[in-house]
């Protein structure tokens, strides 16, 4: 402030302090951007523009890598993250995406984006085969979803070699035995390799094809391979890979995931979010036969999830998608926390996620309800017995068993 004043009364310093002002003003509002360009990438790589042309049989054949044994990706590929990914029987993954130069990408702020023919999704698992050192990871698979010249997606599934030096096309599924060591053993794992038919169940017209890459997931920061920490939308919107351009401004008022562990969002935003992410390519208006919608854009209010009507009930009475306060009557929350044939989702997932679980169950029970007591232990579970057989309940202290010997629901008039 001492030189302002004593510089004021010179015309020429007065002009000098003027650009200088101008300058820091300029520099404060320019961020750096995780995409200081944009990245120029062949349109299709090497994969074929329809899913009845000749796919290669080697990862190391379609383009998306420029070293597949160091799996150093092509040049031209975009590295992203999700904020909610999709729960995959506890695989890491690693996503990249290729975008056809000279094209964009229809940006909406909420719902899906439209992706170019010639797009290609590159996504990676892999799994920590000891848990005495989990960072230790093995190569499963590398899945490529490719946007084709119709409109619509083909995908295709490659797995890895035991040394890493390729990966092998696969012609259909496959589930194989994972070997885990632990500290007191060793443990199998299945892992389901999915088949060209297996993704189109999933990446459907109705669901927009892509899953995962839209405004509500990408609305995070990120570490670029550039080192540059930014908001993903903001580097893509500067490399112009979006058919319109939003301030900064509009990016505050953006949606956005709440991650399972975001504890400064609300428990029902992450637990939406968490549902959004897993269950909303299906759960959606036209979607699976189900009376919910899955989607976080959608208003809670709207989503009939909370005391929803279903359309299985597993035999349970009372039961609702989300029954308010009581996980037993909720059987969203049932048959995502199980691996029974009725579980959801029900394809490729052989394990519960755990801390999803977790998350569901506490927003559940955090929800307005009467007060609810466990069902009743009931042994043997059942199944067909030629002879006689001693069946036990078990229940809570305080508890009354009323039962029936025909099929019928019980009430309090039947036996105790």
């Amino acid at each position: 402030m001492n030189f302002m004043r004593r510089m004021f009364p010179r015309a020429g310093a007065i002009f000098v302090f003027c650009l200088v002002a101008a300058s820091m003003s300029a520099s404060e509002s320019q961020k750096p951007s995780g995409l200081p360009s944009r990245p120029q990438s062949k349109s299709f790589l090497l994969m074929p523009a329809r899913a009845d042309g000749a796919i290669p049989k080697l990862l190391s054949q379609t383009g998306a890598f420029k070293n597949v044994r160091d799996f150093a990706l092509a040049d031209g590929l975009i590295s992203y993250d999700l904020v909610v990914p999709f729960w995959s029987d506890g695989a890491e993954k690693s996503r990249f995406v290729s975008v056809p130069q000279n094209q964009t990408i229809k940006f909406s702020a909420t719902g899906e984006w439209v992706f170019p023919p010639g797009t290609v999704f590159v996504k990676s698992f892999f799994f920590a085969t000891n848990e005495l050192n989990p960072t230790a990871l093995r190569r499963l698979e590398t899945r490529l979803l490719v946007c084709d010249e119709t409109g619509a997606v083909y995908g295709v599934c490659y797995k890895w070699r035991a040394d890493g030096s390729d990966a092998d096309l696969l012609a259909t599924n496959l589930t194989e035995e994972i070997p885990i060591q632990t500290a007191t053993g060793v443990r199998t794992q299945l892992w389901y390799y999915p088949s060209r038919q297996d993704c189109l169940s999933c990446h459907t017209a109705n669901a927009g094809f892509v899953l995962g890459v839209k405004t509500r997931q990408l609305n995070r920061d990120f570490k670029f391979p550039s080192g540059v920490t930014d908001n993903e939308l903001h580097a893509w919107n500067h490399a112009g890979l979006f058919n319109t351009n939003f301030s900064d401004a509009d990016l505050k008022n953006f949606p956005k995931l709440a991650a399972p562990d975001d504890l400064s969002r609300t428990l029902e935003d992450r637990a939406r979010s968490y549902l959004d992410a897993n269950c909303a390519n299906c759960h959606r208006p036209n979607g699976t036969v189900a009376y919910f919608d899955a989607r976080y854009d959608t208003p809670l209010a709207r989503q009939n999830l909370v005391g929803g009507r279903v359309l299985i009930d597993e035999r349970i009475d009372g039961a609702r998608v989300i029954a308010p306060n009581d996980i037993w009557r909720s059987i969203l929350f049932m048959r995502a926390n199980t691996t029974e044939p009725f579980k959801m989702p029900p394809l490729a997932r052989s394990t519960i996620d755990e801390r999803g679980m977790k998350l569901l169950r506490e927003w559940i029970e955090s929800l307005p309800g009467p007060p609810v007591l466990p069902p009743p232990e009931i042994s043997p579970r059942g199944g067909n017995f030629p002879q006689p057989v001693e069946v036990t309940l078990k229940s809570e202290s305080g508890a009354k068993i009323f039962y029936t010997l025909d099929g019928t629901m019980p009430t309090t008039s039947d036996l105790p």
